[in-house]
């Protein structure tokens, strides 16, 4: 009996898992605002990413009047510029571009590490999404074919994994709103009424506590 004849015949029939629902970001970018935070330097890599993350936004909906593009020196300079637009509130999400070429120092590493920390860091602490779109690479050519080439174009993805975290957000900010609108007390109750049912039942207490004594 030949090998593959041996596999089919061990071969054991596993059942699909059953369906989990999930919670889900969308790629309908329609009403919502972003904020591209482009690096200049090697601007023949970022302009091209920066060009692919602006289609993939408007093919997801968003109108172009709610795109704001902001440019930085460098990449080690975004993640300041991407905190700055987060506070300011006005957008469901930050897409962070730029490209860092490996070379021959020490210096690529302490860059790379502070930009991914900057941007980590930003998001954790703003609570807008930051999407990571800084290239990372040790030549020029795999910058090129990260950027439109061979591997497709990572601003493109970036454009879209920041629509589909947008609304992820908003998805579990509206699931938590209406799991804790169900907790609350009701419309008519106003912070004076609840004290004085917190002091009635306060009152009571004491009141059965005294009882027990005697």
């Amino acid at each position: 009996m030949d090998i593959n004849a041996k596999k089919s015949r061990l071969k054991i029939e596993v059942p699909p898992d059953p369906a989990t629902a999930a919670i889900e970001g969308n790629l309908n970018g329609a009403g919502k605002r972003f904020a591209i935070v482009l690096s200049r330097f090697n601007a023949f890599i970022t302009e091209r990413l920066f060009q692919s993350a602006y289609d993939g936004l408007l093919r997801s909906g968003v109108d172009k009047e709610n795109i704001s593009l902001v440019r930085v020196p460098g990449s080690f300079e975004i993640p300041s510029a991407a905190r700055t637009l987060a506070e300011t509130g006005k957008y469901d999400a930050i897409i962070c571009l730029g490209c860092l070429l490996r070379g021959d120092t020490a210096h690529y590493d302490v860059i790379v590490n502070e930009v991914t920390r900057g941007i980590g860091q930003s998001a954790q602490e703003t609570g807008v999404p930051h999407a990571f779109g800084v290239l990372t690479c040790d030549t020029l050519e795999q910058a090129i074919d990260r950027a439109g080439l061979k591997m497709g174009n990572k601003g493109f993805e970036t454009a879209l994994a920041a629509v589909e975290m947008a609304n992820l957000k908003q998805a579990v900010v509206g699931r938590r709103s209406s799991v804790v609108g169900k907790n609350a007390p009701g419309k008519g109750t106003s912070p004076a009424r609840t004290k004085r049912s917190l002091r009635s039942q306060v009152s009571g207490l004491r009141k059965s506590l005294r009882k027990k004594r005697r």
